[in-house]
């Protein structure tokens, strides 16, 4: 059985606060009679049952999944200002905790965070860590394309190595952010951004976790990437061999990956990728991910099946490196509990 580590949901209390608004993001009733989603990415129909547990529960099971830590689908309400984040933040907390009360061999989850506003973020965030089942964050990747713009969490980051938490880092924007990248999208729209733009982006956030001093001043905490780290597993020679001929003396960018202390999922990749992965971080860095769909459970199980790897290292994927990363934020919290009493 896995544990799944990038699982998006909406949990039923956030759906309907989003159902009582009438600005994106929103969610309304179409001409067809089909609830939709307008957010500030489009309007696609929703899918029967999406922020049903039940269904939740159902396709966990079907797919061979134990325990899924839950994280927010709808990264707009992070990133709206601090008078609309904030509520819905905090809905999305209260209620994706009181899954995890309802079914705590089932789910865990990520907070989701007003970013706009960072005194507003680290206090929720406090809040959200004391509430059952909440093992970290969830934070948008764009904040962390190079160490300097990483600054700007170091207080979030700060309370977060103090509580010995998880930070989910996911493919996302900031809010007023005039230096984000800006891809063309004149065409191929789906391709360049859900894969090209993201998994580009996603590869600047480990430059930045394993190529800078950034992470050192938080030893306690857990970052996590998805999506295999982006491409460095395939372009990790390129940065050796650019290495070796621009600073010679310098360690290699391989060996600074592979010591680095971070976790990766392997959501939407396949099994070439898996083994490449495990070459490049080590079998101890990845676990199961799936973005929270049957879809994605389904192909990530074949994907791991599939992969010429030992089954030592698909047993530590599945499952393994997860429990590992959820039993030390439970104990760091136990012991944080017991120093106060």
């Amino acid at each position: 059985m896995a544990i799944d580590m990038h699982s998006h949901f909406m949990p039923k209390g956030l759906s309907d606060a989003l159902r009582q608004r009438t600005k994106p993001p929103m969610i309304y009733r179409g001409d067809d009679g089909k609830e939709r989603m307008q957010s500030l990415l489009g309007g696609p129909p929703l899918e029967e049952g999406f922020d049903s547990l039940d269904k939740r529960i159902a396709d966990m099971d079907r797919n061979g999944v134990q325990r899924s830590v839950l994280s927010n689908v709808l990264q707009d309400i992070m990133a709206l200002p601090v008078e609309d984040a904030l509520p819905l933040c905090r809905i999305f907390n209260d209620s994706i905790s009181a899954a995890c009360v309802a079914h705590p061999d089932r789910f865990s989850a990520f907070a989701a965070l007003p970013i706009a506003d960072l005194n507003a973020a680290v206090a929720e965030f406090e809040r959200a860590m004391a509430m059952p089942g909440i093992v970290g964050a969830f934070l948008p990747g764009d904040g962390f394309l190079s160490a300097q713009r990483a600054e700007k969490f170091a207080p979030l980051l700060e309370a977060a190595d103090r509580r010995g938490a998880v930070l989910m880092v996911h493919y996302g924007r900031m809010p007023n952010d005039p230096d984000a990248p800006k891809p063309d999208l004149s065409d191929n729209k789906q391709l360049r951004i859900g894969t090209l733009d993201m998994q580009a982006r996603i590869s600047s956030n480990m430059l930045t976790f394993c190529l800078t001093d950034f992470l050192g001043r938080y030893p306690n905490l857990t970052i996590m990437s998805h999506n295999l780290g982006g491409n460095i597993p395939f372009e990790v020679e390129r940065l050796d061999h650019r290495t070796l001929v621009d600073k010679p003396d310098a360690e290699l960018p391989s060996a600074r990956i592979r010591k680095a202390r971070l976790l990766v999922d392997c959501n939407s990749l396949g099994a070439r990728s898996i083994e490449r992965a495990v070459e490049v971080y080590g079998a101890d860095k990845i676990v199961f991910g799936s973005d929270g769909t049957h879809f994605g459970m389904n192909w990530s199980q074949n994907a791991i099946a599939e992969a010429r790897i030992t089954d030592a290292e698909k047993r530590a994927i599945l499952d393994g490196n997860a429990a590992g990363a959820l039993a030390r934020v439970h104990n760091r919290m136990h012991n944080r509990m017991a120093a106060a009493e």
